[in-house]
């Protein structure tokens, strides 16, 4: 078997068997295959795309070129949740304490933030003391006792993807569909849940801007997610605003603690009680009106704060911060920016908020890469709402003044108010099952 005749098979678009796509993946992970060979591979595959045969056997060799975790010790049914990120994307620090307080199981791998994006691990961490770095008895120990356990990923999990990826970082095939579901697919089939949720995401703030984009590459994770013998759902959701009314890693989690313990309630609360309520119907919990149900419940009796506490706890974070988010890391400046007009907020540009943010260090760039988990953005309105002249619009946190200043006018640029109201969209667009 030759790599040349591989890349030309693939160039015109003649279907490779699983064979010969196990053979480039254990080559090129073996370092059998020069790095030079799997970028023309990967460009063929960018400009003429896979079948749906083709993506699953990617993704199964891609899983198997390392270890597959066995989550039994667990002894329940499991659920993993994943989503394609977004700008205040908070929801796993809702989903996993609220699906645990309803009798469900949670093992969780997340990463970092990438880019303008900010990583689940990177707002977890911002708790004091907590560890994201557990050993796999630990992490099985933790999900038991708890019912949900959150960690970075780690040990020699899918070892093809993380060298793929990093390739196509460098060669401009990030953007292919079946590359994107074998990269995120092959993780979650490694990890080893007997239920995969995928919250996969749409809008000026996500990799996939139109909602029919983001159909497509739901529609082929769920079927390869089936063939790999999981039950496997798709939820496509909105992200042309920021979700919720904080992006930045401490205000994020300060943010779902108020949510938790009832004080807050927006298109966030509602989206992740919807999630959660889909996580528990694969999980075998009753039907989608009696978990949300569940859900609604968790959140108003503090049952899902508690399991919050208890994970925090069991990490070796600071659990008082269920009680006082001000132990959380605060920024050294704030800025509060005002309307300087009457009307309503129609469209909040989430990439540009995003950018903003990672501005004020609250993400990592090239040329830095430890954040600033007190810094971020804060809005006091919010898309939909009405806001008068002269009213608080959002506050800025940062280092220093001039960080706070320049963020404050991108964010602000990415402001939209008019005189009449947009229309409002669901959050949640469509659900594949």
């Amino acid at each position: 078997m030759q790599t040349y005749e591989l890349i030309q098979k693939t160039r015109r678009l003649e279907p490779l068997c699983e064979e010969e796509i196990r053979f480039l993946v254990e080559g090129f992970t073996k370092g059998e295959i020069p790095d030079y060979m799997m970028s023309a591979w990967l460009m063929a595959v960018c400009c003429q795309g896979l079948t749906s045969e083709e993506t699953v056997s990617l993704t199964l060799a891609m899983r198997d070129s390392g270890e597959c975790l066995d989550l039994s010790p667990i002894g329940a049914v499991t659920a993993d949740k994943h989503s394609t990120g977004g700008i205040g994307d908070k929801t796993t620090l809702l989903i996993a304490p609220i699906a645990a307080a309803c009798g469900g199981y949670v093992p969780k791998m997340s990463g970092r933030g990438l880019g303008f994006t900010g990583g689940t691990i990177d707002k977890l961490e911002s708790i004091p003391g907590f560890r994201t770095n557990l050993e796999l008895d630990e992490f099985l120990e933790a999900t038991r006792k708890t019912g949900c356990c959150i960690i970075t990923q780690s040990g020699n999990l899918t070892p093809a993807d993380k060298k793929l990826y990093a390739l196509r970082n460098l060669t401009a095939t990030v953007d292919s569909i079946p590359l994107i579901c074998s990269s995120i697919m092959s993780k979650k089939l490694a990890l080893g849940a007997d239920c995969i949720l995928l919250d996969v995401k749409y809008g000026s703030g996500a990799f996939m801007k139109t909602p029919e984009d983001a159909e497509i590459l739901a529609r082929l994770m769920v079927e390869v997610g089936k063939a790999a013998g999981k039950k496997c759902r798709a939820v496509i959701t909105d992200m042309n605003a920021p979700l919720g009314a904080a992006v930045g890693n401490a205000l994020e989690v300060a943010e779902v603690i108020r949510m938790l313990r009832g004080e807050v309630r927006n298109s966030l609360t509602d989206l992740a009680t919807s999630l959660s309520a889909q996580m528990l119907v694969m999980s075998g919990k009753g039907d989608i009106v009696e978990c949300r149900k569940m859900a609604e419940q968790a959140i108003s009796s503090g049952a899902a704060l508690e399991k919050l506490r208890i994970m925090i706890g069991m990490q070796g974070g600071e659990r008082r911060v269920c009680d006082d988010p001000s132990l959380l890391p605060q920024a050294a400046c704030q800025m509060t920016v005002k309307s300087e007009s009457r009307g309503f907020v129609t469209a909040i540009q989430s990439e540009e908020i995003g950018l903003a943010c990672l501005g004020l260090g609250a993400g990592r760039t090239a040329g830095r890469s430890a954040i600033d988990f007190g810094a971020g953005v804060e809005f006091a309105r919010t898309v939909g709402d009405f806001v008068g002249q002269g009213d608080p619009l959002f506050t800025v946190y940062g280092a220093n003044a001039d960080l706070c200043a320049d963020a404050a006018a991108r964010i602000r640029r990415a402001i939209t108010i008019k005189e009449a109201p947009a229309v409002q969209r669901p959050m949640i667009h469509k659900i594949i099952e």
